[in-house]
């Protein structure tokens, strides 16, 4: 347990966080919506300090991210707690439903990692480390510890988030992150305030933002009825291309019934209409979650640069600056 960072006192005894955009104000000895961050005698602490819930060695593929550093692992870390309440959400047993007991006292260091990381680093391929599994930015007194020291040994910082988060931990976020993976649930206000608990904006402005300064990745999951008409396809392909480029690789994963959804999984027919129509205006549309190819191929001469099958990839034409070997078209960072 830790003071947190990002919150200032309020009238009397209360606190208000600033890390993301509910601002939650906290009175004495509750806690924000997130869950690990408590209003204790006037101060707040983040519960979650140098707690994890999980972690393993993973293909980078599995964050998912096809165009930073294909074919390579890294180390993924991951602790309890989400600024949102998604009604689908597939990690909810460390995301919500978890145990306070499992809060406040660290189980692993700042040493344990770097010692972990510098033997990863001898391996063929190594990335570095993942904040993943629930939502990370809530996480933010752990991550800032060990992102700059990631950063020393020559290594990545990668961010697995749904991108609801306030501009100034944004930007000190990213003066480490090198890759982002965020989550686009929907581009419709209605579908963040119904089934997550949250705002759209917040997190269209994260994307923008994360665009500019490090690599990014965009997740949609594909609900029945929820999400899936060919307007919204539209829509969020229009958004993408207008405000990130075209070349923003985007991963269309499959809805399975969890915690308190429980419509049928989304149709495959249903993933491939959303990809056809993404791909009008978008180079690099994956299918997730359904076992189907997901190779890469250039965008500029068509060439198969990378094949995937599950999550063993084999770089076929990529020279070691992430560019096509044909024509030279620049595809992912190495």
């Amino acid at each position: 347990m830790k003071i947190a960072d990002f919150w200032k006192k309020i009238d009397g005894s209360a606190v208000q966080c600033s890390l993301c955009p509910h601002n939650c104000v906290i009175k004495l000895g509750q806690k924000g919506i997130c869950g690990v961050r408590q209003n204790i005698d006037g101060k707040l602490y983040s519960l979650n300090y140098f707690v994890a819930s999980s972690g393993n060695l993973d293909p980078i593929e599995k964050k998912p991210l096809y165009h930073f550093m294909p074919g390579s692992s890294i180390l993924s870390l991951g602790t309890f707690g989400c600024n949102f309440s998604c009604k689908f959400c597939q990690n909810y047993s460390i995301s919500k439903e978890f145990s306070d007991s499992r809060l406040g006292n660290p189980n692993f260091n700042k040493e344990e990692i770097i010692e972990n990381l510098k033997q990863y680093k001898n391996h063929k391929n190594f990335a570095g480390l993942a904040y993943t599994y629930n939502e990370p930015t809530i996480w933010a007194e752990t991550i800032t510890e060990l992102g700059d020291e990631v950063r020393s040994l020559g290594l990545k910082n990668v961010f697995v988030t749904n991108g609801f988060i306030n501009t100034e931990p944004l930007d000190h976020f990213l003066e480490f992150g090198d890759a982002f993976n965020i989550d686009l649930k929907a581009i419709t206000e209605d579908f963040y305030k119904n089934l997550c608990g949250g705002k759209l904006l917040p997190v269209l402005n994260t994307i923008k933002k994360v665009r500019e300064k490090a690599h990014l990745e965009l997740t949609t999951l594909i609900i029945p009825t929820l999400n899936d008409s060919t307007e919204e396809f539209e829509k969020l392909r229009d958004w993408i291309v207008e405000n990130v480029g075209e070349n923003t690789p985007i991963h269309l994963s499959r809805y399975y019934p969890t915690y308190k959804l429980n419509f049928p999984p989304t149709p495959v027919e249903t993933l491939v209409l959303a990809r056809d129509i993404l791909k009008e205006k978008l180079n690099y549309v994956y299918i997730g979650n359904t076992g189907n190819e997901q190779n890469t191929l250039c965008a500029n001469c068509g060439e198969t640069v990378i094949n995937r099958t599950g999550y063993s990839t084999e770089i076929l034409a990529l020279d070691a600056e992430g560019k096509c070997k044909k024509c030279g078209n620049k595809i992912a960072e190495m």
